[in-house]
């Protein structure tokens, strides 16, 4: 079925001129208003950055921390295994005699 045009409707080459423009204009705009919206972006993730770099610094602290307590429980247990040693060493000592 062949689309009939309007007899008004006459593609001249004035009239694709403007549209060309039209179209050149249209895209000039999307292209401005894509790139402000990528340097919003940008700026967003700078600042996501920088709280994630924060959340690595505390997660570094709380690594400190951890570290710190597995050294001294161990330092604990060190100690209660030598003070059971040493009193069932003085247990067996007062056996003895």
């Amino acid at each position: 079925m062949a689309v009939m045009m309007n007899p008004r409707e006459k593609w001249t080459d004035e009239r694709l001129d403007d549209l060309n423009e039209k179209v050149d204009r249209g895209f000039a705009d999307l292209k401005a208003e894509m790139k402000e919206g990528f340097a919003q972006m940008d700026r967003r993730f700078e600042l996501i950055d920088r709280r994630f770099e924060l959340i690595d610094q505390r997660f570094e602290r709380i690594d400190q921390r951890f570290e710190r307590m597995q050294q001294a429980l161990f330092a604990a247990a060190v100690a209660i295994i030598v003070a059971m040693i040493g009193s069932t060493a003085t247990l067996a000592g007062i056996a003895l005699f």
